[in-house]
């Protein structure tokens, strides 16, 4: 019953995604963890995610910008080792309320109705922030749209955007699926579930492709910024034991 619960919410969680420019491992974190346990979260999510964004980047190939990717690159393959690194030497249970409280404020700074940026995005941003995206997401599983509002401020709307996403993403997982295999993180109950769930994202890819050109820009960043502010809403209450005065 686990596993078809998952593959149906890997389905929605792509489709959804696609419509709010990410998100996928915001629905996906807290459903493997329930069903699998909370240390099955970072390698069971890198193999959906390995899955899910090769698709993707097919799909919109002809939409990626690659002046970002090559700066991109050199950070996030260093961050991502570094995080699956310490990820099979530790848990760090706090870092996703850290990330719920940036994705909020980012939401809140750029404003849901804003069509200009706040602040001006440089290519070579993507370097140190590639490298401290990738880190956190070798440690947690994934780090959703964290990277949202610089893909924004730089100009990359709806197409572009989830293009250019994708092919980093994959990167990123690309390196950290091969480190957690190097380290022993993987096992054959992982990669069962994490293949099922991935192949489901193929259709969800599919239809949000679709769905996606019936869409605007305006609605497509009202979408965005709705969807990361109810994921993080959602992380702050799954970690509300952290806070004392809850």
């Amino acid at each position: 019953m686990s596993i078809l619960f998952l593959t149906l919410a890997s389905f929605s969680s792509w489709l959804i995604s696609t419509l709010a420019g990410g998100g996928t491992p915001l629905i996906l974190i807290p459903l493997i963890g329930y069903f699998l346990g909370s240390t099955a979260v970072p390698p069971v999510l890198t193999i959906v995610m390995l899955c899910g964004h090769p698709q993707r980047l097919f799909l919109y190939w002809d939409k990626v910008n690659w002046r970002l990717m090559w700066w991109y690159l050199p950070g996030a393959i260093i961050g991502a080792i570094l995080g699956a690194l310490v990820y099979t030497k530790t848990q760090i249970e706090w870092l996703p309320i850290l990330l719920a409280l940036f994705l909020i404020s980012s939401t809140v700074s750029y404003g849901i109705k804003s069509d200009r940026p706040t602040f001006q995005v440089r290519p070579w941003y993507f370097l140190p922030s590639g490298l401290i995206f990738a880190f956190f997401s070798g440690l947690i599983g994934s780090t959703g749209p964290m990277l949202n509002p610089l893909y924004l401020n730089y100009g990359l709307v709806k197409e572009e955007m989830i293009a250019t996403k994708s092919a980093h993403l994959l990167v990123v997982h690309l390196v950290k699926i091969i480190t957690y295999g190097w380290l022993g993180a993987l096992n054959f109950h992982y990669l069962e579930y994490g293949l099922l769930m991935g192949i489901a994202a193929f259709p969800g890819n599919w239809i949000g492709q679709k769905a996606l050109k019936r869409v605007s820009e305006q609605r497509f960043r009202q979408l965005l910024f709705g969807f990361v502010l109810l994921s993080s809403v959602l992380i702050l209450w799954e970690q509300r034991q952290f806070f004392w005065f809850w």
